[in-house]
């Protein structure tokens, strides 16, 4: 049997990654809270351009991306195996969201490089805390 993936007591990292991606969570939260209660009105205008260019359906898989991860960073430090399946779901926003930031032509010809970079660090971040959950479920730590 494969001794990597039998049960051990909770490291004490574990806390500290679960803290962390709530935190991550409430962040991406109140990123898209501010987006949707933006007048754009108030903006600049390369910054109007981009919110304009902006399909809801991209803005809402960017809430629901944080929306997920904060549930499911939740039902981690609740230690619940069911915060695996939600930041599953935290990752395939982020996809859909990432995706279409890249294939609405309109958008994307409008993306600097730093905003596409922070979209890429974005999925890079929440693909980890996935996989956090994964590995905290293989171990058992997860109820």
């Amino acid at each position: 049997m494969d001794d990597r993936f039998t049960p051990r007591p909770v490291a004490r990292w574990y806390w500290v990654g679960a803290i962390v991606a709530l935190l991550f969570g409430l962040l991406i939260c109140f990123g898209y809270g501010v987006h949707v209660t933006t007048d754009p009105a108030t903006m600049a205008l390369d910054d109007r351009a981009l919110y304009e260019a902006e399909p809801a359906w991209v803005s809402a898989a960017f809430g629901l991306t944080g929306a997920t991860v904060a549930v499911g960073s939740i039902l981690l430090i609740m230690r619940r195996k069911a915060a695996e399946p939600a930041l599953l779901v935290s990752l395939a926003a982020v996809c859909l969201w990432f995706a279409g930031l890249l294939l609405v032509p309109k958008l994307r010809d409008l993306l600097l490089t730093p905003e596409i970079a922070m979209a890429v660090v974005i999925v890079a971040i929440t693909w980890t805390i996935f996989w956090f959950a994964r590995h905290s479920r293989q171990r058992g730590w997860l109820r």
